[in-house]
């Protein structure tokens, strides 16, 4: 399974994650992603500008607006 960062803010999120086998870490800064397939972000702190440094090679996905199992459909339809 993939490993997983997940915003603080996102506790449903992380612990449906984990139930599907994912290995999930906080993420409270970037260095929290380095080692991680994939972040899931509350959209709560997205750069105004759009100007965003890459600090991570797999998808973020924006789970603003989403339910728990969108989220969990989106991580699955990325790493199955």
């Amino acid at each position: 399974m993939a490993r997983i960062g997940v915003e603080p803010g996102l506790d449903a999120v992380k612990d449906a994650l984990r139930e599907l086998g994912h290995e999930v870490v906080d993420v409270r800064s970037e260095d929290d992603v380095i080692g991680c397939d994939s972040v899931i972000i509350s959209g709560m702190d997205k750069d105004i500008m759009g100007m965003q440094d890459a600090v991570i090679e797999g998808p973020v996905i924006n789970a603003e607006g989403a339910t728990v199992e969108e989220v969990c459909q989106m991580v699955n339809s990325r790493f199955s």
